[in-house]
């Protein structure tokens, strides 16, 4: 029987970081499932999962701690997936505003307070071609509970994207579950 392991990654950034990850969890005859990677400030950040045979998740977890002898972190958790819940909704967010602290704090706050998961988040600065001013942009796949009022949801980011002149789009996820 296979188990899911799920793993963040963080260390100096640098060629061969993915292939000595591949390379622990193939000796392992894991499989990649699914994977995030960036470079962020100089660093290489990720988050992956794999599926590898129970008799083998342990052998893997000692070669990904062996890492860090490479200026690696690997922490390691078992995929702990939760009973399956009612349907809860997809939806995309998209925001695009002048940057200054605290948009994603406000943002957040309101689909917190509504019962909305941030699956998947990314945000970047970048110049405005006009004026060359830093835009923030974000995009995120989020989830609504089952019986969750996306109409409520999308006047409260309105009114708090007036506060914080940025633009938000809410709209629903396309390829629906």
């Amino acid at each position: 029987m296979n188990v899911s392991l799920v793993m963040t990654v963080l260390g100096a950034d640098r060629p061969g970081i993915v292939e000595a990850l591949s390379a622990a969890v193939a000796e392992h005859g894991g499989n990649w499932v699914e994977s995030r990677m960036a470079h962020l400030g100089g660093h290489f950040a990720g988050i992956l999962r794999v599926e590898v045979s129970r008799q083998r998740a342990d052998g893997l977890a000692d070669a990904l701690e062996k890492l860090r002898e490479t200026g690696l972190h690997v922490m390691v958790h078992s995929d702990q997936r939760p009973p399956l819940e009612e349907a809860r909704r997809k939806l995309q967010l998209e925001l695009v505003g002048q940057d200054h602290p605290g948009i994603v704090s406000e943002v957040t706050h309101v689909l917190a307070f509504h019962g909305v998961n941030v699956e998947e988040l990314t945000t970047q600065c970048e110049a405005a071609a006009n004026t060359g001013q830093i835009l923030f942009r974000a995009a995120a796949l989020l989830r609504m509970p089952a019986g969750g009022q996306v109409e409520a949801l999308r006047e409260q980011l309105e009114q708090i994207a007036s506060d914080l002149m940025v633009d938000i789009t809410l709209h629903p996820e396309v390829d629906q579950e």
